[in-house]
């Protein structure tokens, strides 16, 4: 199997995961089957983050592509925790994890982008 599709299913079950523990069929989940829910999404954030750490372009194409998968991501990620800082600041109840969250992506593209500069 391709790790495309490697990586693309790790996707799927680590947005499924995260999903389910939002227990959106109203269901009870047992602190049992909520703490297998979590190992789970741990496991599964893990070897998702390994496909994405050793992935390597073979050329200028495939790392333009990367280049611009990653500015995707990082947008949206961006977009989706303002949007929920912004929603919640309206209900004056603005959640530390997601300014913390923002703060560390922002940080870590700042700091990602200095050290690169300075390797190449």
């Amino acid at each position: 199997m391709s790790n495309r599709i490697q990586e693309t299913i790790m996707a799927a079950v680590l947005v499924l995961l995260a999903l389910f523990l939002l227990n959106p069929f109203a269901w009870w989940m047992p602190s049992m089957l909520v703490t297998l829910v979590v190992a789970g999404l741990v496991v599964v954030f893990a070897v998702f983050a390994s496909f994405l750490w050793r992935e390597e372009a073979r050329d200028e194409r495939e790392a333009l592509l990367r280049m611009h998968a990653g500015r995707a991501g990082f947008l949206i990620g961006i977009g989706v925790l303002v949007a929920g800082i912004v929603v919640q600041a309206f209900d004056h109840a603005v959640d530390p994890w997601l300014v913390s969250a923002l703060a560390g992506m922002v940080l870590a593209k700042i700091i990602g982008r200095s050290q690169a500069e300075d390797k190449h």
